[in-house]
């Protein structure tokens, strides 16, 4: 049932008819397109190494280095607060946020592997022109076309692998654009702790090296199959049943292509997505999937600790090598949380997740807080045991995110939406989701120097929010055929007031009571 607070998904008969086994050409194309999640992870894992650095920051901004060196006056949490500094960082994620507009255009019409290729192409000029960087213009504007790459690989990637997962393991095929990101994260940070010994260059070599992932996604791209999904959205449906025979593994896939088929249908006749977003039968979707969702991610605070990791660890006392090696620590407890999550998301579900690892991550925050208002003062040295106590802490929030908000934030949106809004539901999740990252990353270091330890109490208290708005509006969606998550929100406890209110329109393109039946038998 999906009413309540929570219980198993409602499935149709015909959903139950679905087979599947993995091949070789389902992995591979799966593997190939999560590698959108490196390009993500490694600008995350890389900007925050790079602007701890002594020679980026003698080149590009020497009032912060010169203040770094002799602290003046000021208490450690206000050493790198400086919004040119942070406009390095976020002007990358607005541009992502405008960009994927038209990655939604092309993911519908030109299908989810074309914007993978676009995302693949703009991440290695931007990246070129990084590394090459002469002065901050050159800087800012390789931020952007990394940004517009960004743009459209998280909003393709995720749909790719929701679209090309049976329903019973899409939680852990969808996880591995999580995982990527977080190996992403990993590399970045090793090589950064490489790199930081290299003078006055290493650098260049830091954000040169994100055109490897690039590289790879962009070759691997073009030898993968667009989506049976996107592909019977465009019309091609013979293309499209050979592709959902190859991907599944068996030839009996009538009651899965049917269903593709109706919600084609469905989606052929909605002119305008973006609007269609907006009618009171995606109600549930949009608040939850597109707005709410996307933005707690990053109200978790969990991206200002990976942008930052190193400046935090600088701030905090410890030397720039050992910034440097704690966030590779830390980048590689958010690698094994996300393994734990892939293997156990499907079995336990994603409320579950979200829950009791958002109770350990308020307890990790207010722990942070109060040690920092009783050990941390002007200009000190922390104490190697309050130190070690820090990372600890940090690690058990990062292991918390790791295996809830992190992957779940771009699982759940990706499987909410119907066909016809998915493209556009997911440009929406996408653009919330960059639109609060680059408010986060251009307000975390001034917040940090002016709220200092307040402002993880801050995070804590939104985390407290955004638990109760898990537990009382998200039906559990594990194992619940993509096509018919709609029948979830007409059996919720709440939502069935507002979608259950007059006629739905299921996948089959024919309307639907009240009680969820629409053609596929409930």
């Amino acid at each position: 049932m999906a009413g309540g607070f929570g219980g198993d998904g409602v499935v149709s008969e015909r959903a139950q008819q679905y087979e599947y086994r993995i091949t070789g050409y389902f992995v591979f194309a799966c593997i190939v397109a999560a590698l959108g999640g490196s390009l993500f992870g490694y600008d995350l894992g890389v900007s925050g190494g790079v602007t701890s650095m002594d020679d980026f920051l003698k080149e590009f901004f020497p009032k912060i280095y010169r203040r770094k060196q002799l602290h003046l006056n000021e208490t450690d949490y206000c050493k790198y607060d400086n919004q040119i500094l942070t406009l390095f960082t976020s002007s990358l994620y607005f541009a992502g946020l405008v960009s994927t507009f038209g990655a939604s255009y092309v993911t519908r019409n030109k299908g989810r592997k074309a914007s993978i290729l676009v995302g693949a192409v703009s991440f290695f000029l931007g990246a070129v022109l990084n590394a090459s960087a002469k002065n901050i213009a050159m800087l800012i504007i390789g931020r952007i076309l990394l940004g517009v790459g960004i743009g459209f690989g998280n909003q393709a990637v995720p749909l790719y692998l929701s679209e090309m997962a049976p329903a019973k393991i899409r939680g852990a095929v969808n996880q591995l654009f999580q995982l990527t990101t977080c190996l992403g994260i990993l590399v970045a940070n090793l090589i950064n702790y490489g790199t930081d010994k290299i003078h006055p260059w290493g650098w260049r070599l830091s954000l040169g090296l994100a055109t490897v992932p690039a590289v790879l996604m962009f070759v691997g791209g073009l030898f993968l199959p667009e989506t049976p999904n996107s592909l019977v959205e465009q019309g091609r449906l013979e293309e499209a049943r050979i592709i959902l025979e190859k991907v599944r593994g068996t030839k009996k896939v009538d009651a899965e292509f049917a269903d593709l088929v109706d919600a084609s249908n469905v989606a052929r006749a909605i002119k305008n997505p973006f609007r269609n977003l907006l009618t009171r039968k995606n109600r549930p979707q949009l608040v939850i999937g597109a707005l709410g969702i996307p933005a707690f991610q990053q109200l978790t605070g969990m991206n200002s600790i990976l942008f930052y990791a190193p400046v935090i660890f600088q701030s905090l006392g410890f030397g720039s090598g050992a910034a440097l090696y704690s966030s590779v620590f830390t980048s590689g407890a958010l690698v094994v949380a996300t393994f734990i999550s892939m293997g156990f998301v499907d079995k336990f579900g994603r409320r579950a997740f979200f829950l009791e690892a958002g109770t350990e991550m308020i307890c990790c925050l207010v722990a942070l807080a109060i040690t920092l208002a009783l050990k941390f003062g002007q200009g000190e040295i922390l104490p190697k045991g309050i130190g070690i106590f820090l990372v600890i802490v940090i690690c058990i929030f990062v292991l918390a995110y790791g295996r809830s908000w992190g992957p779940l934030g771009w699982l759940v949106p990706s499987e909410l939406f119907p066909l016809e809004t998915r493209s556009a539901g997911q440009s929406v999740v996408v653009c919330v989701n960059l639109l609060f990252t680059a408010l986060i990353a251009q307000c975390f270091l001034a917040g940090l120097c002016h709220l200092q330890y307040g402002i993880f109490l801050l995070f804590a208290g939104l985390i407290i929010i955004m638990s109760t708005f898990i537990f009382f509006l998200l039906p559990e969606t594990k194992q619940v055929p993509i096509e018919e998550i709609y029948l979830l929100f007409q059996k919720h406890w709440f939502w069935k007031r507002i979608v259950g209110d007059g006629e739905q329109i299921g996948p089959n393109g024919r309307p639907s009571q009240p009680d969820g039946k629409s053609g596929a038998q409930v």
